[in-house]
This record gives C-alpha cells, sequence and structure tokens, in this order.
C-alpha cells in the first residue's frame, strides 16, 4: 500500500482502480486535476475517453497544524455508507463506481459546482433557503430511520475506534483539556454519546460536505461513518447554522431560519422522538466550544472577542443544559444580539 500522505502528483493506484474497473483502457493516457477539499483526503478529479470521476483517498495525517491521525481504512465505510444511504434515498449522494480497499481510494460520479454548488458557498454568499435545509433535516431522518435496529449495518459498522479518534476525541475530548472548568461535562458527552447504538450515522453533516440540487442534498464525505447516534449528525450540522452567524452576521436571520427548518425537517420525520432532541441539544454546546477550541476550530472566527462569545455561550449551556433545540437557539439571537454580533 502506497503511503497515504499528501499527494503532488496523482498515485499510479488511481490509474489502476479506473483499468480495473473499465472506467479507462490500459494503454490510454489519463488526466487528472487536484482538487481542494477537506482536511482528511486526497481528492482528484480523473478524466479518460469514457469517463470523468472523482477520485479519493484518506490521508493518515489530516491537514490540520496539530497532530491528528485517523485510521486510513475509514475509507471503506464512507463507501458503505453511501452505497447503503444510495440504497435508502436514491440520489442522497454520488454513485460509487469503483473502490480499492487496498489503497483506501474509492471513485465516485463527478458532480460539477456550476450544477451542485457547495451548501457553504451558497450560505456563505446569501443564497439561504430554509425549504433547502428542511428537506436536508428529511433527507437525514430518513436514512437514519431506514437504518435503525439493524445487527447487520451495526456489525458492519462498529467503527467505534475510528469515530473517537476524528469526532469525539478531536470535537470534546480535546475541548476538556482546555476547559477544565466544563471537562466533566465534555467527557460525560463524549461517553454519552459513544454509548449509543440506534442507527447508521454519517459523521461530518457540515454544509461543505452537501451539495445543492433541486432534487435535495447531495451528502459527500462520510469517512465519520458509525452506527451509533443519530443526535450526533443534527447536532454537527445544527452547529454550523449558529456559527455561520458569526461569519456572515447580515444573514443571520436567515442562517437561524435554516436552523429551525432542518430542525423541523428532521423531527417531522421522527416525531415524538423527545429524547433524541434532548441529546441533540446537549451535544450542540460541546461541538460549539469544539469549533473554537478543538483541534479544527471554524476558519471563519479568528477575533478573539467573537470567539469569547461563543465561548462564554457554549460554557454556560454545557453547565446547564437545554431541555430542546428551541431554547438553545432562541437563546443564541439573545446572546448575539447582547453581543454585539
Amino acid at each position: 500500500m502506497e503511503n497515504p500522505s499528501e499527494s503532488v502528483s496523482p498515485p499510479s493506484a488511481f490509474t489502476k482502480l479506473l483499468v480495473g474497473a473499465g472506467l479507462a483502457s490500459p494503454t490510454e493516457n489519463l488526466e487528472f486535476t487536484r482538487l481542494t477539499g477537506g482536511v482528511s483526503s486526497d481528492i482528484w478529479l480523473a478524466e479518460s475517453k469514457t469517463a470523468k470521476v472523482c477520485i479519493k483517498r484518506a490521508l493518515s495525517k489530516l491537514k490540520v497544524p496539530g497532530d491528528w491521525f485517523a485510521p486510513v481504512e475509514r475509507n471503506a465505510f464512507e463507501v458503505a455508507w453511501m452505497e447503503t444511504a444510495w440504497r435508502i434515498a436514491p440520489g442522497c449522494c454520488p454513485r460509487v463506481v469503483a473502490h480499492d480497499p487496498e489503497t483506501g481510494s474509492f471513485a465516485m460520479e463527478y458532480l460539477d459546482s456550476d450544477t451542485y454548488p457547495v451548501w457553504k458557498s451558497e450560505l456563505r454568499d446569501g443564497n439561504v433557503d430554509p425549504v433547502f435545509a428542511a428537506v436536508t433535516g428529511n433527507t437525514l431522518a430518513t436514512i437514519h430511520a431506514g437504518t435503525t435496529g439493524s445487527d447487520a449495518l451495526a456489525e458492519a459498522f462498529s467503527t467505534d475506534a475510528i469515530f473517537h479518534s476524528i469526532r469525539l476525541e478531536p470535537y470534546l475530548e480535546a475541548t476538556a483539556a482546555k476547559h477544565e472548568d466544563v471537562a466533566a461535562e465534555l467527557m460525560d458527552l463524549s461517553r454519552v454519546t459513544a454509548a449509543q447504538k440506534r442507527c447508521l450515522v454519517h459523521g461530518d453533516v457540515s454544509p461543505k460536505n452537501i451539495l445543492v440540487s433541486a432534487a435535495g442534498p447531495k451528502f459527500l464525505d462520510a469517512e465519520c461513518a458509525w452506527y451509533g447516534d443519530p443526535a450526533f449528525d443534527v447536532a454537527f450540522c445544527l452547529n454550523h447554522m449558529l456559527l455561520k452567524c458569526l461569519w456572515v452576521p447580515e444573514f443571520s436571520a436567515g442562517y437561524l431560519a435554516c436552523f429551525d427548518s432542518l430542525r423541523r425537517g428532521y423531527f417531522q420525520t421522527l416525531s415524538g422522538d423527545d429524547e433524541r432532541e434532548r441529546r441533540t441539544a446537549a451535544l450542540l454546546p460541546g461541538l460549539l466550544l469544539g469549533r473554537i477550541d478543538g483541534k479544527s476550530p471554524v476558519e471563519y472566527i479568528t477575533d478573539e472577542a467573537v470567539r469569547d462569545l461563543v465561548r462564554e455561550f457554549a460554557i454556560d449551556f454545557l453547565r446547564n443544559p437545554p431541555p430542546d433545540l428551541s431554547t438553545i437557539r432562541g437563546a443564541w439571537q439573545n446572546h448575539l444580539a447582547l453581543g454585539g454580533a
């Protein structure tokens, strides 16, 4: 297996992957273009005479300032999540066309950004659509509901160690090490979340990992796939709706409307699950603080006074967990007004 470090040129394994899948002939010259992406993978656009696909390979060391390592076998679980989710909600992600577990690489259909813009970019530019947020919540709930109580999936996605290394430890436990005053609360959130074995979880439901289409969301980057707590997916995405209010404050009303719509779209599909909403609401302040002082802070909040604004809010709710999502949403709106954001 090739060393899964950041590549400056496409690995030879990519050509083998495409030829093996019948997407290219052994003799043709393939065209590769490196794509920008997240911190955890090497991503390329590959073009042959008959195919145009995106190839992704997991990195062992993530592209962040500190030491953050993760098992490369998570690539296989990402493929399995995409194939499982597609069966439950067809079209909810790119279609997988080839996979090589040995090199931690897979190819999926390429979705052009002109047709399928990244939701994060749309939100940044003020193209705020609460209806799309509602459909996103509904689609996520459909995947969760369709995988609930499956012993087969629980066994196939028993990725507790991976999920801990790339979600719970960097977002909650690393943050606890920096905040002794709420360390017990953060560690408890990590333990409670890890103990839930409910359904198939994506693990990185962020606007940067969702493409916008007329038919609904297309989820990307399921490297954190895990059979566990669905509240993590919901809280992870809603967290971004709150933080975006500090990124482009003039669109705050729209971001909060998306928060409301996504929450309704999700919980209306799974009506009556008040306990899941309580877990989601309890996780939110931990994730808020984690995106300031954890291993993967949001890149758009750099002013220390604004960071302190988030810290103050999150710490207060870690000490006094909100009973539901509406409580934390309303308090966030009031907090921003008081803080002058």
